[in-house]
């Protein structure tokens, strides 16, 4: 779910666009749940995801990258700036 990497964390994440509004709801299948409010449309749900991500882990959105998954559920993304203790205090403070 939470990997530390060099400056920062790589999450893996399974995303559900279209949802009434954006929030974390916690492991599935080995992966973090989160819920996004923006459809699935020309990127309009990645686009949500990293802005909810930047706010949720106080991060500028140039800090979060999408490294896998840009049309599917299944995300890996990359955070910097952030440690993986502070990332998993934020994530269960969210939940």
């Amino acid at each position: 779910m939470i990997e530390e990497i060099k400056g920062g964390v790589r999450l893996h994440l399974f995303i559900q666009p279209k949802s009434s509004k954006n929030q974390i709801i916690g492991d599935h299948n080995g992966e973090l749940k989160i819920k996004v409010s923006a459809p699935p449309v020309d990127g309009e749900a990645n686009a949500e995801l990293i802005k909810y991500l930047a706010k949720l882990f106080k991060v500028a959105k140039r800090n979060i990258s999408l490294v896998k998954g840009d049309t599917g559920r299944h995300k890996v993304v990359e955070i910097t700036g952030i440690s993986k203790g502070e990332a998993e205090k934020l994530i269960s403070s969210a939940l």
